[in-house]
């Protein structure tokens, strides 16, 4: 009589357990299934049934897509402390694809992706329609330039790869500084050009968009912006700079070009 017992006993501790592991993978899954806006300046919305407007402390759940206008920029956390800013006339998809990797699908506009690390490896990808960036590192900006997809992706910090969506060919790796466009008809190529003149355009970048966001009135926020953004390099590649402290949109070029 004791045995039957015993094996029934296991077998319910043993199926508990499974059922323990099935509920609990969807709840880390999910942990970051929304992105809360913590600084939102003009024209910023998600796609929820109609164009809703957002504003800071707001959730963007899976599969939902942010808009901004000609005005608008906001910054957004997710759980595991990574950050992303969404600048003007843009339009971005949080998690598409939903798994554990995927993380944003920039259709039009400019994003910036801060990748938090403390708590080990964080692998994440970021696509657009011509380009899948794999993020190795942690501070990078994407730009989809035009209807046809043509994406920039320019590194400040650390190491992403890129592949083509619709080309074949290797990945890319592109280190602190470097660069590369990715045209839909045409295999990746990195951009020509040097770490210190990359560094160079992220400074100014970060004290143009400084300027920019704190001058501009009606801004809203949670005690200040926590990433950077703005600038165009000669020849179109944009890039932004900053790290945890503040910053937004880009103002006018170097010598009022």
């Amino acid at each position: 009589m004791y045995r039957p017992f015993t094996l029934s006993r296991t077998i319910c501790t043993l199926l508990t357990a499974v059922a323990l592991g099935v509920s609990l993978t969807p709840v880390r899954a999910q942990s970051d299934d929304i992105a809360r806006a913590i600084y939102i300046s003009g024209r910023v919305s998600v796609l929820r049934g109609g164009e809703l407007a957002l504003s800071v402390n707001d959730a963007v759940r899976t599969k939902e897509i942010v808009v901004t206008g000609p005005d608008g920029y906001a910054q957004f956390r997710i759980n595991d402390g990574s950050t992303f800013e969404v600048f003007q006339n843009s339009r971005v998809t949080f998690r598409e694809n939903f798994n554990a990797m995927e993380f944003l699908q920039l259709w039009l506009g400019k994003i910036r992706v801060m990748i938090d690390h403390h708590n080990g490896p964080n692998p994440r990808k970021v696509s657009t329609p011509t380009a899948v960036i794999s993020v190795r590192g942690t501070v990078f900006d994407v730009t989809v330039e035009d209807d046809e997809g043509t994406t920039l992706v320019a590194v400040e910090e650390g190491l992403v790869s890129v592949k083509h969506q619709l080309q074949a060919g290797d990945d890319k790796y592109l280190k602190a500084g470097e660069a590369v466009r990715i045209f839909a008809n045409q295999p990746l190529a990195k951009m020509p050009g040097n770490s210190q003149g990359m560094q160079a355009l992220y400074k100014w970048a970060k004290q143009a968009a400084n300027d920019a966001i704190w001058s501009r009135p009606g801004s809203s926020g949670g005690g200040g912006p926590v990433g950077t953004g703005g600038g165009t390099t000669t020849g179109g590649a944009n890039g932004d700079t900053g790290k945890k402290k503040g910053t937004g949109p880009g103002g006018a070029p170097p010598g009022g070009e």
